[in-house]
C-alpha cells in the first residue's frame, strides 16, 4: 500500500467533502444550517406548507428581513420551494423539498434536545 503525502491526502479529502478541512465546500452548508433561524424554519415547515405570515407568527422574534433572507437562502439551496398563487392579495407559501425534509428530521431532533435539556444547561451556567 503506497503512502500518500499531505497534498494528496488533502486532495482526496476535498473530493470526499471533509468538513474538517478549511477549504471544504461542506463548511458553507454547515454555516448555513447551524443558524438558529434556519433550524427553526425547517422545524416549522416540517408540518407541511406554510404562508409567510404563518411562519412569521410561529417564529417569535424574527424580523421580516431575517425571515426573508433565510427563506431565500433555503430556497436557493433546494431545501424548500416557494409557491406563488395569483390571488388578491397574492398568496405565497413555502414547503420543504425532499432534501429539506431529510434535514428537518435532524433539526427537529436538535430542537427537541435543546428544549428537553435547557434546565440542565441553565443550572450548569449558574454554577
Amino acid at each position: 500500500m503506497a503512502t500518500k503525502n499531505a497534498a494528496q491526502k488533502r486532495a482526496q479529502a476535498k473530493v470526499e467533502y471533509n468538513a474538517f478541512l478549511a477549504g471544504c465546500p461542506s463548511r458553507q452548508l454547515l454555516d448555513r444550517i447551524s443558524d438558529k433561524w434556519v433550524v427553526l424554519v425547517l422545524c416549522a415547515l416540517g408540518g407541511g406548507p406554510m404562508r409567510y405570515s404563518e411562519l412569521a407568527r410561529t417564529l417569535a422574534g424574527v424580523s421580516q428581513k431575517m425571515l426573508t433572507q433565510t427563506l431565500r437562502s433555503l430556497e436557493h439551496d433546494g431545501l424548500l420551494t416557494r409557491t406563488v398563487t395569483p390571488t388578491v392579495p397574492v398568496t405565497v407559501s413555502y414547503e420543504l423539498t425532499d432534501l429539506g425534509l431529510s434535514l428537518h428530521q435532524l433539526t427537529q431532533g436538535l430542537r427537541t434536545w435543546a428544549q428537553t435539556h435547557m434546565d440542565e444547561v441553565l443550572a450548569n451556567r449558574s454554577r
